[in-house]
């Protein structure tokens, strides 16, 4: 895969609900008063499903929906025939949320499939990830609007085994989803009922072993950032309830629903300058646009900014979820309707910003990244080339200078200059790309300010925003 066919991919739509008319609303002070309320009630999450193909992620994530309330016996019995009609018996929980056909028939999730579901405490986005490595730019869309991940991992003989070795979809979904802000990991071993593993400790702890060195060179704190436990996405087992010591006897931790639910919120500045890079639009009574807040708050009749070009438009309609809210905050999925701007003079990676304190858009800047693998022969110099993808912009960009290399044991500066690197190594330098993105220093918003670096349909390098050049336009 090229770096044009990367650059395409990126335009697939991220979700798959329907577009929200107006509701009509009698009484709308009660309705400010209940927006905040309902909102700020229970605390709000981003879940990222990531993790190999075929390792049960959209399967898992069905029987989420369906255990949590979301889909009804009914429509699972449309779909298990469905299923059972293409030969497919065993993908009927995942249709809930590959909805379309072509994810159905090849049973590969393509789009970010995109769903919500609520413990006692927690609402929660579901943004299930594809595995497939021709998909990558798509995951990383979706793990960029995430809090938490659930890496989905089989444990089936061989599968995990596949998923593991280098080249396949764990080791690199895991290093994304660091770079992509993923602070939290819940890792699943799912498939522990399949007939070669029979909810076997030995299988669980040997999957355990290994993972958690890789996930530690990752830069996770796997003490801190990670839990492990044992699952059957299908059958729905050690999901909303603990599993039955008569199937698993040695497992006394909790089960899905509760690990999910005692995962602490990030900090998100909700008073900060609004930001929300846009992943999709589309007209519907005027200009809609879609993404996750990342500061700041927004409400009807705000005046923003659609950045970089300067766009002056008007807040007309927030939805949060499926409901027009007044006002949201920080870490919300949303479409916002917006006036002063047609749909085609917005591309996905501008961001929607506040008047104030505007987003910075710059044609280049400095920053400092830690390459995974470069392709063969290839030579990380100036006048590289590559693919970057920081937050919902994919932009082709060259590498204009290495400023300096960064010594990994004592994280200071080499003395001697540097004209190219290798695997492994950490550097500064300066990245050029060819239009306006708009971007933030990693040290004022991580969220913006985190990047990949891909080409062929590798990811060869991670880095972060250090500084913006000089010419740019705040």
């Amino acid at each position: 895969m090229g770096m044009k066919d990367e650059l395409d991919t990126k335009s697939q739509p991220v979700q798959a609900e329907p577009k929200v008319k107006d509701k009509e609303v009698s009484a709308p002070e009660d309705v400010e008063a209940l927006d905040e309320m309902e909102i700020d009630k229970k605390r709000h999450l981003n879940v990222v499903f990531i993790g190999h193909v075929d390792a049960g992620k959209s399967t898992t994530g069905g029987q989420i929906l369906f255990l949590s309330g979301q889909v009804d016996d009914r429509t699972i019995q449309k779909y298990e025939k469905e299923a059972k009609d293409k030969s497919r018996e065993s993908w009927y929980m995942a249709y809930i949320m590959d909805t379309n056909e072509e994810e159905r028939i090849k049973g590969k999730t393509v789009e970010v499939g995109r769903a919500h579901f609520e413990t006692e405490t927690t609402r929660f986005t579901i943004l299930d990830a594809p595995g497939h490595k021709s998909y990558v730019p798509n995951m990383i869309s979706g793990a960029a609007q995430a809090d938490i991940g659930v890496l989905v991992i089989s444990a089936r003989k061989g599968e995990f085994e596949t998923g593991y070795e280098r080249g396949g979809q764990t080791r690199e979904h895991v290093q994304l989803a660091k770079t992509l802000g993923v602070a939290k990991l819940l890792v699943v071993v799912n498939k522990m009922d399949d007939h070669t593993v029979n909810w076997s400790k030995e299988r669980y702890d040997e999957i355990e072993s290994k993972m958690t060195p890789f996930l530690r060179s990752s830069g996770y704190n796997v003490k801190k950032d990670v839990q492990f436990l044992p699952i059957s996405g299908l059958v729905g087992t050690n999901m909303k309830t603990r599993v039955d010591k008569s199937t698993c006897p040695w497992w006394n931790g909790p089960c899905l629903f509760e690990a999910l639910d005692s995962v602490e919120v990030p900090l998100r500045d909700p008073k900060g300058p609004f930001r929300m890079p846009i992943i999709d639009k589309f007209k519907d009574m005027g200009t809609v646009v879609m993404g996750k807040v990342e500061s700041g708050s927004v409400r009807e009749g705000d005046s923003l900014l659609v950045m970089p070009n300067k766009a002056q438009v008007k807040v007309l309609a927030v939805y949060c979820d499926e409901n027009k809210v007044r006002c949201a905050g920080p870490g919300e999925n949303l479409r916002v309707r917006l006036s002063g701007i047609e749909e085609e003079d917005i591309l996905s990676g501008f961001v929607l910003s506040s008047v104030v304190k505007s987003i910075a858009a710059v044609t280049e800047f400095t920053a400092q990244l830690q390459i995974l693998e470069l392709l063969e022969n290839a030579i990380f110099t100036a006048g590289y080339k590559a693919v970057l993808h920081i937050h919902s912009v994919v932009e082709e960009c060259e590498i204009v200078e290495l400023l300096q290399q960064i010594d990994p044991k004592t994280k200071k500066p080499m003395k001697k200059k540097v004209l190219f690197v290798k695997n492994g190594a950490v550097v500064v330098c300066r990245i050029q790309v060819n239009n306006l993105i708009c971007i933030e220093k990693f040290s004022d918003f991580p969220q913006l300010g985190r990047f990949t670096l891909r080409t062929e349909g590798k990811t060869v390098a991670v880095g972060k925003v250090t500084d913006l050049s000089s010419s740019s336009s705040a």
